[in-house]
């Protein structure tokens, strides 16, 4: 630090909550001798309260209080400097304890408030038709007794679905993970250093087990909810809206914190045996060494997001697509109409996928962002000795959780939904909106407290801590940005989408596909702009250290980022279930407003992920290009050259192959669906003593053609006038039926999920041995620029599609009609003749969209990080610059 008098200040700002307890020295050392005799627990418990006194009072404590201070400052991975002055010494443990209590007092609170929401959501019973609840017994008077029932059975039915695709998909993962730690300790201790690849390994299977951890944690919490959430929606649209929102919130604070403690325990762990980290000496058990083997921590998460993206995409988009097209197009049912045997499929795919994936993809992104900022900042001469500088990454999104818990009461007590359906979207907006505004203020004082005033990173020299804040809220801000964007392209409350929608009235499916292209393309231009001008601030500010802290500054607000994430799949859980089990129509219509701002929110979410992959991936190639020692990557050279066009190729292939795999998949489950509705049919053809037409069968002529058509008209209106029930059809459905689509989607999903996966783990691997770590650069610089656009046009266009086609659904399309000479403006409705065919058109562009959207976008994200955290952590084993890959080292010898 610069001064005495501005080192003073974080000292007093850490230690004056403990301090308050003593009102002299005399009496804070009174309590620690008294301690003496007490266990080893409350001899650490005496040291850790007494420290901050000495600091604050300005004693120097003797021998025997100077080793309880170190039992002490081990509890928070501090080195008790014996070369520094009392003042130097109370300084650094000042910082360091002061790191260590809002780290802990962050985690312990992210803790206990999902601890206490689960608990909250847990109370809720599911019998709705019992219920003393004044307005749940009006809504529910007219319904049938076995509605709670039928709920309890599909809630059922999707929690065993979930659980029996996640603990098959972990049972290949745990595979994965004893092979992938095996060659990570062959190649980096052949390779580096045996010591290196070890403690690679053991933060890589943390990593991995946090990030499984993290994803059933969510998806657990959401199959929960979503029933609970349709039995709430009875009372009220803000008690739905409460319940759901709480749900969420206990994904979102339990996986930042649980991300958070388990990297802070790493620290801690690893530091026992690199005893020359947070100081200046130079060896293979420095600062150095320890951070960049931590990074394994990273390839841990992003990993396992990688299976789980891909894996969950694919099951809920087969199932989605097959849902959409043999029961929707096809049989002209509704949605979440229960005799559509996808129906559950479906909804399981929504928690595996939306839920379980997505809480993996940003636990990945958390993860390498840390890592990427620490194995940088251990580089610094001025924050490699300082175990609070070090930490800066944990302490920034240790007070991302204060800030978001603060916020998260805004949308549940201060300002609730209560019974106007109306304030839903400004509530999760404002959660977004307050978060990011809350969070500037809490970044700086993590920046000026927890950096010194004046540091040097490889490549940069005298950055300033208020220099580094800019970069973290250039960060904050830009992810805001990005997904107000998101927002405009992708919600039918704007001109875009709504432009989509009625292309389908005007041309039909062709258009519908050309105009969702073109917004897909289209919505790449200000994002990118936006993420280019916010790598220029921070990259000026504090080169490749400034990329870093800026990711950080994205995630800051992950715990109400999350929230909002998850809060949209469980409010559409919500609303099928309440369909399929026989509520009132009011209940589905809640829901479908909780769900509709849901997507809205979640289509911004996707803008964050986007934005905050983008800036991991290039934090990332900058600690990849630190490590192995490249100073410049130039596009003129023939190997960076070609490292570049085969990088752009890969997220392309990439998605061709988790596309198709969705095609594969959603083929088997369309002709399960198609298969049981014509069983239903023949069988029902039978009963009414009636002709089965085979749908394969020829007409004889066009007559017979329009004879057979007016039949199944006729039957249809038959169907309609004979039903007693608004949800008749319920009870009829059966278990099977729907754990065949299960059975599908699961299978499918799992043996397609490797083949993508092995293409993004294994390409950087081979590229960096066999031609070297210069032509990786221009690899991992060509799949991070390809990626971003692809993701951003990919996700955008099947958002577009999605609102498009609920749009259209909710009788909202007003369509120009030309009568005579004059446009004359028609509102679409159910009862318009030719709604089923313009509502079809739109549920093929959908269809189109949902591997786009929910597949292909989103695990380019990962594709972009992966490939970098693995190069990073492969980076100290890979052959030298000098060298050259193998393949080079081997045509010289011949030449």
């Amino acid at each position: 630090m610069s001064s005495t008098k501005s080192e003073v200040a974080p000292v007093e700002a850490a230690s004056c909550t403990a301090s308050m307890v003593f009102t002299s020295k005399n009496a804070a050392l009174r309590y620690l001798k008294s301690s003496r005799t007490g266990t080893t627990q409350s001899r650490l418990y005496a040291a850790f309260i007494t420290s901050p006194a000495y600091l604050f009072l300005g004693d120097t404590p003797g021998a025997g209080e100077v080793r309880a201070l170190a039992q002490a400052s081990s509890v928070f991975g501090i080195a008790f400097a014996k070369d520094r002055t009392p003042l130097g010494n109370r300084l650094k443990m000042g910082e360091a304890l002061g790191a260590g209590a809002v780290i802990l007092g962050a985690v312990a609170l992210g803790f206990a408030f999902a601890l206490y929401y689960t608990l909250d959501v847990a109370g809720i019973s599911l019998d709705a038709t019992s219920s003393e609840n004044i307005e749940m017994k009006k809504l529910m008077a007219d319904t049938k007794p076995e509605t709670s029932v039928l709920l309890q059975k599909n809630y059922e039915l999707i929690r065993d679905g979930a659980n029996d695709f996640l603990f098959r998909e972990y049972f290949y993962m745990g595979i994965f993970i004893v092979v992938f730690s095996i060659i990570l300790i062959v190649v980096l201790g052949a390779g580096h250093d045996w010591a290196s690849g070890i403690f690679a390994a053991l933060s890589f299977i943390a990593g991995s087990l946090t990030s499984i951890l993290s994803g059933y944690i969510g998806m657990s919490i959401a199959v929960f909810a979503n029933a609970r959430t349709t039995v709430m929606s009875c009372v009220s649209i803000g008690e739905g809206f409460n319940t759901a929102f709480k749900a969420g919130s206990v994904m979102g604070f339990a996986l930042v914190a649980s991300s958070i403690f388990v990297l802070y325990t790493l620290v801690l762990l690893f530091s026992l045996y690199y005893s020359d980290a947070f100081s200046n000496k130079s060896s293979s058990l420095d600062t150095r060494y320890m951070y960049e083997a931590l990074a394994g921590y990273g390839l841990g998460g992003s990993s396992i997001a990688m299976f789980g993206r891909v894996g969950g995409g694919i099951y809920t988009k087969a199932a989605d697509v097959g849902a959409d097209l043999a029961g929707k197009v096809e049989a002209g049912w509704d949605e979440d109409d229960p005799r559509n045997p996808a129906v559950i499929a479906d909804n399981v795919g929504d928690n595996v996928g939306d839920i379980a994936g997505m809480g993996a993809d940003l636990f990945g992104s958390l993860a390498e962002s840390s890592c990427a900022a620490m194995v940088i900042a251990a580089q610094s001469a001025q924050l490699q000795n300082e175990w609070a500088y070090m930490s800066f990454p944990m302490i920034l999104m240790a007070a991302g959780i204060f800030v978001c818990f603060l916020t998260s009461f805004l949308a549940t007590h201060i300002n609730p939904v209560g019974n106007n359906e109306q304030r839903v979207e400004p509530v999760l907006m404002g959660q977004l909106i307050w978060s990011t505004v809350l969070m500037t203020p809490a970044a700086f004082f993590v920046c000026y407290f927890f950096l010194p005033s004046r540091f040097d990173v490889p490549g940069m020299k005298n950055i300033s801590n208020i220099g580094v804040f800019i970069c973290v809220v250039s960060g904050l801000w830009c992810g805001l940005a990005i997904g107000k964007l998101t927002e405009y392209y992708t919600s039918n409350g704007y001109t875009p989408v709504r432009e989509v929608a009625l292309s389908c009235a005007q041309g039909g499916a062709g258009p519908n596909i050309i105009y969702g292209l073109a917004l897909g393309y289209m919505s790449c231009v200000y994002p990118v702009m936006l993420l280019a001008l916010n790598i220029f601030v921070s990259y000026s500010i504090a080169h490749m250290f400034g990329i870093a802290v800026s990711a950080l500054g994205v995630l800051s607000t992950l715990a109400i980022g999350l929230t909002i994430d998850a809060y949209g799949p469980i409010t559409d859980n919500a609303g099928g279930l309440a369909e399929m089990s026989g509520f009132p129509s009011e209940v589905r219509k809640r829901t479908d407003k909780l769900d509709a701002a849901g997507n809205t929110t979640a289509a911004i979410g996707k803008g964050f992920a986007i934005s905050s992959a983008a800036m991991v991936s290039l934090a990332l190639f900058g600690a990849f290009v630190d490590v192995v020692g490249l100073t410049k990557v130039d596009l003129l050279q023939p190997m960076q050259f070609a490292g570049l066009l085969v990088g752009a190729m890969i997220p392309y292939w990439f998605s061709a192959m988790t596309m198709k795999s969705v095609g594969m998949a959603a083929n088997a489950m369309v002709e399960e669906v198609r298969a049981q509705v014509q069983r239903l049919r023949k069988d029902d053809e039978k009963k009414s003593g009636g002709t089965y037409l085979d749908p394969w069968g020829k007409y004889a002529s066009k007559a017979q053609e329009a004879q057979e058509n007016m039949m199944m008209w006729q039957k249809k209106v038959q169907e309609i006038e004979s039903k007693t029930s608004e949800h008749q059809e319920v009870v009829q459905t059966e278990k099977d039926r729907y754990r065949k689509c299960i059975q599908i989607a699961t299978d499918a999903s799992l043996k397609e999920m490797i083949a993508p996966g092995c293409l993004v783990i294994f390409t950087p691997i081979i590229c960096g041995f066999l031609f070297g770590v210069e032509a990786l650069a221009g690899l991992l610089a060509g799949s991070l620029v390809s990626s971003v656009q692809l993701a951003i046009s990919a996700s955008n266009s099947g958002g577009a599609w999605d609102n498009a086609k609920k749009w259209i659904s909710a009788e909202q399309l007003d369509v120009p009609v030309l009568e005579g000479k004059k446009h004359v403006v028609r509102k679409l409705t159910k009862d318009t003749r030719c709604y089923h065919e313009i509502h079809s058109a739109s549920v093929i562009g959908d269809t189109v969209g949902d591997p786009l959207k929910d597949t292909s976008g989103p695990a380019l994200n990962i594709v972009m990080k992966l490939m970098a955290i693995i190069s990073l952590v492969f980076g100290p084993s890979f052959p030298s610059i000098e060298a050259g890959g193998l393949l080079s080292q081997a045509w010289k010898s011949l030449v």
